[in-house]
């Protein structure tokens, strides 16, 4: 199967998987956790693009990663929604609905402002220190508008927030959800989002983690999700 849209940038994706996240891991990354990232952002970027197919041959050979890991890494991108397995005929990236997405995004404010206060009680002090790394790296992001960077940053504060938090059943939600939204905002974002507001959002929500504040980290949580809301309605203005 042959049918996939990409960017000429993804070509070369087999030498830019993204690197491994040593201050949330405590081991190196698997061959399955380098093909999610590498293939996750492929998706979220819009590299692999909505309503696309591939084979797991076809993805195997551009990560130059094996198909085991590439298939363990589909199943979970498929929990995700971001991607549709068809049984002997490879994968279809899931396409975007925007009413999806507003409905996600109530269950999202909710898990969100549960893991950042439980994020901001329970970090230990190698995680608040990387919270304040990462508001430093959305504020660059923000200085120099690179989305890119903000999307990296953004993944791995998430990632972060989930380990700190310490409620695997809220982690198990927020890793559901926020693929999805990440893709979604980078889809629209040029017509109607501000990254570099976006970003600054986010930095907030790290500093007050980093601070241990849990009544600052929800406050900054609901901006970011009023943000995003806004957002997300504008792009289509949305009426539900």
């Amino acid at each position: 199967m042959s049918t996939v849209r990409r960017t000429a940038s993804a070509a070369g994706h087999r030498d830019r998987v993204p690197a491994p996240r040593r201050a949330i891991k405590a081991a190196l990354p698997t061959l399955t956790d380098r093909a999610y990232d590498a293939l996750e952002e492929m998706i979220v970027t819009l590299q692999l693009a909505p309503g696309s197919a591939a084979s797991e041959a076809e993805l195997s050979q551009w990560l130059g990663i094996g198909r085991t890991p590439i298939r363990e890494a589909l199943q979970r991108l498929s929990r995700e929604k971001l991607v549709q397995i068809l049984p002997r005929r490879g994968v279809i990236v899931s396409d975007i609905n925007v009413k999806s997405q507003l409905r996600l995004l109530e269950v999202r404010r909710e898990i969100d402002r549960l893991v950042s206060r439980s994020a901001a009680r329970r970090a230990t002090s190698a995680e608040r220190s990387r919270f304040d790394a990462l508001a430093a790296a959305f504020e660059d992001a923000a200085r120099t508008n690179d989305d890119r960077a903000f999307m990296r940053t953004d993944h791995e504060f998430n990632e972060l927030c989930v380990q700190a938090s310490r409620n695997e059943f809220a982690a198990a939600a927020m890793r559901l959800m926020h693929p999805l939204s990440r893709r979604f905002w980078y889809v629209h974002y040029k017509q109607a989002a501000d990254m570099p507001e976006a970003a600054k959002l986010h930095a907030a929500i790290a500093r007050s983690i980093a601070a241990g504040d849990e009544d600052a980290a929800a406050a900054a949580t609901d901006a970011l999700l009023d943000n995003i809301e806004a957002f997300t309605r504008g792009t289509v203005g949305a009426d539900t």
